[in-house]
This record gives C-alpha cells, structure tokens and sequence, in this order.
C-alpha cells in the first residue's frame, strides 16, 4: 500500500499514465511480482520528468506573482 499521498489528488491518472508508459519504455511490467529495484527505476525516471516538466514551466513565463506559500 501507498503511503505517499498526492498533492493534487485530480493528478492521479496523469500520474498513473506516466508510471506506465515509462515502464513500458523500460520493458517492466509492473505489479507485485516486480522487483524494487525494477520498480525504483520506473519511480526514479518518473521524479526526473517531472523536475523537467516543472523546469520547463516555470522558465517559460512563470512570474512571482504565482508563487503560493505552503
């Protein structure tokens, strides 16, 4: 069981998407059968896109006025 909980929970299926389609790219298939180390690649490669795709947002037009404190 998951202990991680998202922070936007409505992000689920895009997060699921990825998770599949990069093990798909890596040729694992995922399930409780998988091994860690199969599935910290998949997770891995997953936190390195998202730092790209949020890299990539915040480069592009993203000003301090949208900045929320947490």
């Amino acid at each position: 069981m998951a202990r991680n909980k998202l922070l936007v929970p409505d992000a689920k299926k895009a997060i699921d998407a990825l998770k599949n389609e990069i093990a798909q790219e890596f040729g694992i298939i995922l399930g409780a059968d998988t091994s860690s180390r199969l599935n910290g690649s998949v997770g891995g490669e997953m936190v390195k896109r998202l730092v790209k795709m949020a890299q990539e947002q915040l480069s592009s037009g993203y000003s301090d006025k949208c900045i929320t404190k947490y």
